[in-house]
Protein backbone atom coordinates (compact mmCIF):
# COMPACT_ATOMS: atom_id res chain seq x y z
CA UNK A 1 0.00 0.00 0.00
CA UNK A 2 1.59 3.90 -0.83
CA UNK A 3 2.24 5.97 1.45
CA UNK A 4 -0.05 9.14 2.30
CA UNK A 5 3.01 11.22 1.57
CA UNK A 6 3.13 9.28 -1.89
CA UNK A 7 -0.41 10.96 -3.04
CA UNK A 8 0.50 13.79 -1.81
CA UNK A 9 3.74 13.88 -4.09
CA UNK A 10 1.62 12.80 -6.82
CA UNK A 11 -1.04 15.42 -6.63
CA UNK A 12 1.55 18.44 -5.93
CA UNK A 13 3.40 16.65 -9.11
CA UNK A 14 -0.06 17.02 -11.21
CA UNK A 15 -1.00 20.15 -10.42
CA UNK A 16 2.68 21.77 -10.93
CA UNK A 17 2.69 19.73 -14.66
CA UNK A 18 -0.36 20.28 -15.50
CA UNK A 19 -0.12 24.23 -14.55
CA UNK A 20 3.22 25.04 -15.28
CA UNK A 21 5.10 22.71 -18.28
CA UNK A 22 4.11 23.51 -21.66
CA UNK A 23 5.66 22.01 -25.05
CA UNK A 24 8.91 23.87 -25.82
CA UNK A 25 10.02 24.99 -22.24
CA UNK A 26 13.54 24.52 -21.08
CA UNK A 27 13.52 22.56 -17.99
CA UNK A 28 15.51 21.71 -14.89
CA UNK A 29 14.99 18.58 -13.51
CA UNK A 30 15.52 18.15 -9.44
CA UNK A 31 16.76 15.25 -7.57
CA UNK A 32 14.77 12.81 -4.82
CA UNK A 33 11.51 11.11 -5.21
CA UNK A 34 9.07 14.45 -5.32
CA UNK A 35 10.62 15.35 -8.34
CA UNK A 36 10.90 11.77 -10.03
CA UNK A 37 7.45 12.41 -9.55
CA UNK A 38 7.32 15.37 -11.64
CA UNK A 39 9.15 13.75 -14.04
CA UNK A 40 6.69 10.85 -14.00
CA UNK A 41 4.20 12.98 -14.50
CA UNK A 42 6.01 15.29 -17.28
CA UNK A 43 6.07 12.40 -19.72
CA UNK A 44 1.90 11.09 -18.71
CA UNK A 45 0.81 14.34 -19.65
CA UNK A 46 3.06 14.69 -22.96
CA UNK A 47 3.58 11.13 -24.07
CA UNK A 48 5.92 11.71 -27.20
CA UNK A 49 6.06 15.49 -27.05
CA UNK A 50 10.08 16.78 -26.87
CA UNK A 51 11.44 18.57 -24.10
CA UNK A 52 15.56 20.58 -23.81
CA UNK A 53 16.12 19.27 -20.16
CA UNK A 54 18.55 18.90 -18.14
CA UNK A 55 19.38 16.88 -15.09
CA UNK A 56 20.32 17.93 -11.80
CA UNK A 57 21.72 13.92 -11.24
CA UNK A 58 22.93 10.77 -12.52
CA UNK A 59 19.92 8.92 -10.96
CA UNK A 60 17.36 11.74 -12.41
CA UNK A 61 19.16 11.51 -15.91
CA UNK A 62 18.62 7.95 -15.90
CA UNK A 63 15.04 7.93 -14.88
CA UNK A 64 13.95 10.25 -17.66
CA UNK A 65 15.95 8.64 -20.53
CA UNK A 66 14.07 5.15 -19.26
CA UNK A 67 10.90 7.50 -19.77
CA UNK A 68 11.81 8.66 -22.80
CA UNK A 69 12.31 12.61 -22.03
CA UNK A 70 15.78 13.49 -23.73
CA UNK A 71 18.11 14.92 -21.29
CA UNK A 72 21.40 16.76 -22.19
CA UNK A 73 24.83 18.32 -21.12
CA UNK A 74 24.30 21.82 -18.94
CA UNK A 75 25.80 24.36 -21.79
CA UNK A 76 27.52 27.61 -20.65
CA UNK A 77 24.43 30.24 -21.43
CA UNK A 78 21.75 28.03 -20.24
CA UNK A 79 18.66 29.61 -18.92
CA UNK A 80 15.65 27.00 -17.83
CA UNK A 81 12.17 28.65 -18.07
CA UNK A 82 11.23 26.21 -15.13
CA UNK A 83 12.46 24.17 -12.60
CA UNK A 84 10.39 21.14 -10.54
CA UNK A 85 11.96 20.18 -7.74
CA UNK A 86 11.31 19.00 -3.90
CA UNK A 87 12.53 19.61 -1.05
CA UNK A 88 13.19 18.14 2.92
CA UNK A 89 11.74 21.64 4.48
CA UNK A 90 9.73 24.67 3.64
CA UNK A 91 9.78 28.03 5.90
CA UNK A 92 6.95 30.43 5.91
CA UNK A 93 8.92 32.78 3.39
CA UNK A 94 9.84 30.17 1.23
CA UNK A 95 13.42 29.39 2.20
CA UNK A 96 14.07 25.27 2.07
CA UNK A 97 16.46 23.22 3.31
CA UNK A 98 17.60 20.79 0.21
CA UNK A 99 19.60 17.99 -0.81
CA UNK A 100 18.21 14.87 1.07
CA UNK A 101 19.47 13.44 -2.44
CA UNK A 102 22.89 14.47 -2.22
CA UNK A 103 22.89 16.75 -5.23
CA UNK A 104 22.10 20.21 -3.60
CA UNK A 105 25.05 21.65 -5.36
CA UNK A 106 23.83 20.81 -8.88
CA UNK A 107 20.54 21.71 -7.73
CA UNK A 108 21.32 25.20 -6.70
CA UNK A 109 23.25 25.70 -10.01
CA UNK A 110 20.41 24.89 -11.77
CA UNK A 111 17.79 26.47 -9.50
CA UNK A 112 19.70 30.00 -10.26
CA UNK A 113 19.60 29.29 -13.73
CA UNK A 114 15.84 29.32 -13.61
CA UNK A 115 13.54 31.91 -14.34
CA UNK A 116 10.80 29.58 -12.19
CA UNK A 117 11.50 27.30 -9.87
CA UNK A 118 8.50 25.54 -8.45
CA UNK A 119 8.75 23.12 -5.11
CA UNK A 120 6.61 20.44 -4.42
CA UNK A 121 6.22 18.82 -1.16
CA UNK A 122 4.02 17.06 1.25
CA UNK A 123 2.67 18.83 4.24
CA UNK A 124 5.13 17.36 6.84
CA UNK A 125 8.01 19.20 4.76
CA UNK A 126 6.65 22.64 6.47
CA UNK A 127 8.34 24.26 9.29
CA UNK A 128 8.30 27.47 10.89
CA UNK A 129 11.87 27.47 10.90
CA UNK A 130 14.86 25.58 8.44
CA UNK A 131 16.54 23.12 10.72
CA UNK A 132 13.52 22.20 12.99
CA UNK A 133 13.37 18.98 11.61
CA UNK A 134 15.82 18.06 9.15
CA UNK A 135 19.39 17.97 9.00
CA UNK A 136 21.71 20.93 6.89
CA UNK A 137 23.59 19.17 4.51
CA UNK A 138 27.09 20.86 2.74
CA UNK A 139 28.55 19.10 0.53
CA UNK A 140 32.58 19.18 0.95
CA UNK A 141 36.18 18.31 -1.01
CA UNK A 142 36.78 14.62 1.15
CA UNK A 143 40.55 16.11 1.59
CA UNK A 144 38.80 18.92 4.14
CA UNK A 145 36.26 16.91 5.42
CA UNK A 146 37.98 16.22 9.32
CA UNK A 147 38.68 19.84 9.32
CA UNK A 148 35.47 21.57 7.92
CA UNK A 149 33.50 18.79 10.69
CA UNK A 150 35.55 19.51 13.85
CA UNK A 151 35.40 23.55 13.08
CA UNK A 152 31.50 23.13 12.84
CA UNK A 153 31.29 20.90 15.72
CA UNK A 154 33.36 23.66 17.93
CA UNK A 155 30.86 26.11 16.25
CA UNK A 156 27.76 23.67 17.93
CA UNK A 157 27.06 22.20 15.10
CA UNK A 158 26.30 18.17 15.38
CA UNK A 159 27.56 16.66 12.55
CA UNK A 160 27.47 13.52 10.81
CA UNK A 161 29.16 12.06 7.86
CA UNK A 162 26.69 10.88 5.47
CA UNK A 163 26.95 7.08 4.31
CA UNK A 164 25.79 3.60 4.84
CA UNK A 165 26.73 2.13 8.79
CA UNK A 166 29.70 0.34 8.76
CA UNK A 167 30.09 1.31 4.80
CA UNK A 168 31.70 3.82 2.92
CA UNK A 169 31.34 7.46 2.89
CA UNK A 170 28.12 8.78 0.00
CA UNK A 171 29.82 10.19 -2.88
CA UNK A 172 28.11 13.32 -4.80
CA UNK A 173 28.22 12.71 -8.24
CA UNK A 174 30.82 15.59 -8.27
CA UNK A 175 32.94 13.22 -6.00
CA UNK A 176 33.05 14.98 -2.93
CA UNK A 177 30.97 14.01 0.20
CA UNK A 178 27.89 15.51 2.61
CA UNK A 179 27.88 16.57 6.02
CA UNK A 180 24.62 16.66 7.88
CA UNK A 181 24.47 19.60 10.07
CA UNK A 182 22.29 19.39 13.31
CA UNK A 183 22.31 23.45 14.65
CA UNK A 184 22.16 24.30 18.10
CA UNK A 185 19.13 25.78 17.32
CA UNK A 186 16.46 26.38 14.49
CA UNK A 187 18.00 29.22 11.80
CA UNK A 188 16.67 32.47 12.79
CA UNK A 189 18.70 33.99 9.49
CA UNK A 190 19.30 31.09 7.30
CA UNK A 191 21.05 33.28 4.94
CA UNK A 192 23.36 34.72 7.15
CA UNK A 193 23.78 30.76 8.08
CA UNK A 194 24.32 29.95 4.32
CA UNK A 195 27.80 32.39 3.99
CA UNK A 196 28.92 31.44 6.62
CA UNK A 197 28.71 27.93 5.89
CA UNK A 198 30.45 29.01 2.31
CA UNK A 199 32.99 30.69 3.76
CA UNK A 200 34.43 27.75 5.13
CA UNK A 201 37.93 25.89 2.81
CA UNK A 202 36.38 22.70 1.99
CA UNK A 203 32.97 23.33 1.59
CA UNK A 204 31.63 23.32 -2.19
CA UNK A 205 28.09 24.08 -1.64
CA UNK A 206 25.20 24.45 1.41
CA UNK A 207 21.23 22.78 1.31
CA UNK A 208 20.24 26.13 2.45
CA UNK A 209 17.97 27.61 -0.72
CA UNK A 210 17.67 31.27 0.21
CA UNK A 211 15.02 33.81 -1.74
CA UNK A 212 15.15 30.94 -4.80
CA UNK A 213 11.82 29.22 -4.36
CA UNK A 214 9.07 31.51 -6.59
CA UNK A 215 5.82 28.96 -5.02
CA UNK A 216 5.41 26.01 -3.43
CA UNK A 217 3.15 23.08 -4.48
CA UNK A 218 2.07 21.44 -1.25
CA UNK A 219 0.04 18.21 -2.16
CA UNK A 220 -2.32 15.87 0.25
CA UNK A 221 -2.90 12.56 0.83
CA UNK A 222 -6.68 13.09 -0.93
CA UNK A 223 -5.55 14.99 -3.72
CA UNK A 224 -5.63 18.34 -2.97
CA UNK A 225 -3.11 21.12 -3.01
CA UNK A 226 -2.10 24.60 -1.53
CA UNK A 227 -0.21 26.91 -3.53
CA UNK A 228 2.34 29.15 -2.01
CA UNK A 229 3.60 32.58 -3.08
CA UNK A 230 6.90 33.78 -1.95
CA UNK A 231 6.38 37.30 -0.78
CA UNK A 232 6.27 39.80 -3.17
CA UNK A 233 5.29 37.40 -5.96
CA UNK A 234 2.34 37.70 -8.36
CA UNK A 235 0.25 35.00 -8.35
Amino acid sequence: MAAPSDAAKRAAARFAVGRFVRPGRTLGLGTGSTAAEAIREIRATYPTTPFDCVASSRATEELARELGLGVRPLRADDRFDLMLDGADEVSPSLDLTKGGGGALFREKLLARRAAHLVILVDPSKLVRALGERAAVPIEVVPFARPVVARDLERAGYAVALRGRPGGPPFVTDNGNEILDLTPPRPLVDPGRTDRELRELPGVVETGLFVGLAERVIVGSPDGAVEERLAPGRAA
